[in-house]
């Protein structure tokens, strides 16, 4: 009883339990509608760069009631010596069910018998709801779905200033790539879908993607994770949050085109409430599909079918099952219904929104920095909050001191430090004493400047810069190297002093000594 109770706790609030698409795909009489896969494609990990191996090391930090932050102790386990800080929920399920990855690499392309390369760089997290699984795969494939597409317009790329020309019509580089990214996120759902028919991989997951290339920054959000650009104590919203609500109307617009995948059960309509039996006859404000404001109608029979967007804000289901609108997988999961079968899928879109930042054009300082977090951060902590914590953070390191290197790692840390809070009489509490997010919470922190000093070649890791003359015009090629993200580098986390023992930092040699312990107050 106790188990049901939490379940449906954890479902109102936001998050699906681990075993919840197995629960949605029994029918009425309680047997599965098809036997599942149990061959797994990636086993349960963390991210590459934390460098957690074995099932001891990922135990320690899957601690419920300690919530250890974990960090890499590594700087360059990331480009740029991005920061990067992660915890696991309070309980909701075993898994920490985010992700996260980081890449670097380049795409070649032959111009005027000479192969050049375009080097780019690459981190994303993924939001995992109903199971890790999806979000395992999302993080080790989507990579090389964006390879690829990327390698298909590469020609088109370094075409020159004004884009590719298709007869009479001028396509820019800019519009290559985020064709390319959209192009790959559907790829990728699309092989996962294929896939879960063969591999156990229950759920699904939220995808946001930052992409550095060609000297601009390009930000793909399908899903509820968000990434924001911090300027001078400043937030600038660099992606928009996907949720039954924010997308009400594609979604009614959808049930009434083709109500069929409504079921018996579920309308499109939208009601000021929920109407009850005893409203028939009476009038009730009411939305359909094509309207922005609100009308009143008759109440009938036909309006006793739930709405499929029900709730507001966290609590906003789509089909009373799930909330978020856009991502990867849940190709399987299925609505409540007590008559046929209500897939959620159709509702679902992995189609990205892109935005874009012109980093060559921009100027850009050692206090612009781009901070990509799962829901688990912004529940709870808003942008303004998020652009505070980062200036006062950057304000307290020497950049010029060896120690200055840690500094973005420490912000990744004080901002899941500031979601997660502090457990007290039981609840975890934030410093101000409001309720802090029992979620898991993923959170990456990008300095931007060290991009604009590779694209104009002052930075370090540019090795090579060669000045051609072609038909009159300088062609400057700039070959970046330095990828070490998949050198194996050992990672875990970074020393730092901190008040008390509230932070639960831990290191690699607790992870794997045999008296390893963590402290709590």
């Amino acid at each position: 009883m106790l188990g049901r109770f939490r379940s449906a706790v954890y479902n109102a609030i936001g998050g699906l339990e681990e075993d919840g698409v197995v629960a949605s795909t029994l029918r009425q009489g309680g047997s599965p509608t098809h036997s599942k896969p149990s061959r797994e494609k990636y086993r349960y990990q963390r991210p590459h760069f934390l460098r957690l191996e074995t099932e001891d090391e990922i135990q320690v930090t899957a601690d419920h009631a300690v919530r250890p932050i974990i960090v890499p102790r590594d700087v360059s386990a990331l480009p740029w010596a991005a920061g990067y800080a992660e915890t696991i929920n309070a309980g909701k399920s075993r898994h920490n069910e985010d992700q996260a990855m980081a890449r670097q690499g380049s795409i070649g392309v032959l111009v005027g018998g000479k192969m050049e390369q375009i080097p780019y760089t690459v981190f994303a997290v993924f939001d995992g709801h109903a199971g890790a699984g999806c979000a395992v795969t999302a993080s080790n494939d989507l990579w090389a779905a964006v390879q690829a597409r990327l390698e298909s317009v590469a020609t088109q790329l370094v075409g020159g200033e004004g884009g590719a020309k298709w007869f009479s019509r001028t396509i820019s580089a800019e519009s290559l790539v985020i064709g390319a990214l959209e192009s790959a996120f559907w790829d990728t759902d699309q092989k996962i879908g294929e896939e879960k028919k063969v591999y156990n991989m229950p759920g699904g997951c939220t995808v946001l993607m930052a992409v550095f290339i060609l000297g601009k920054l390009y930000v793909a959000n399908a899903g509820d994770s968000r990434g924001v650009l911090c300027r001078a104590a400043k937030a600038y919203p660099m992606s928009y949050d996907f949720t039954p609500v924010t997308e009400r109307t594609r979604l009614m617009q959808l049930g009434k085109l083709a109500p069929h995948l409504l079921g018996e059960e579920y309308t499109w309509l939208e009601y000021s409430r929920r109407p009850l039996r005893k409203d028939i006859g009476s009038r009730m404000l009411y939305r359909d599909a094509h309207m922005t404001g609100w009308a009143y109608k008759i109440i009938q029979e036909s309006d006793m079918k739930f709405p499929m967007v029900f709730g507001e804000g966290k609590r906003s289901r789509l089909l009373a099952t799930i909330g978020v609108t856009r991502g990867f997988g849940d190709h399987d999961l299925r609505a409540q219904a007590q008559h046929g079968t209500v897939l959620i899928k159709p509702f679902l879109s992995p189609q990205p929104e892109v935005r874009v930042l012109d980093v060559d054009t921009e100027t850009i300082t050692v206090d612009d920095v781009l901070v990509l977090g799962t829901d688990g951060l912004w529940d709870v902590v808003t942008n303004d909050e998020v652009a505070a914590i980062v200036a006062r953070g950057l304000q307290a390191w020497d950049n010029e001191s060896r120690a200055g290197k840690y500094r973005y790692i420490s912000l990744a840390q004080d901002l899941v430090m500031a979601a997660r809070g502090k457990l007290k009489e039981r609840n975890w509490r934030r410093g101000n004493g409001d309720p802090a997010t029992i979620d898991d919470i993923t959170v990456l922190v990008i300095p931007i400047l060290p991009y604009k000093q590779e694209q104009v070649g002052v930075e370090n890791d540019v090795v090579e810069t060669e000045v051609e003359q072609n038909t009159g015009v300088q062609q400057v090629v700039v070959e970046v190297v330095g990828n070490r993200l998949d050198e194996g580098m050992e990672a875990m986390e970074v020393e730092k002093e901190v008040n008390g023992k509230d932070n639960h930092t831990i290191s690699v040699g607790e992870l794997v000594g045999e008296d390893a312990q963590v402290e709590v107050e």
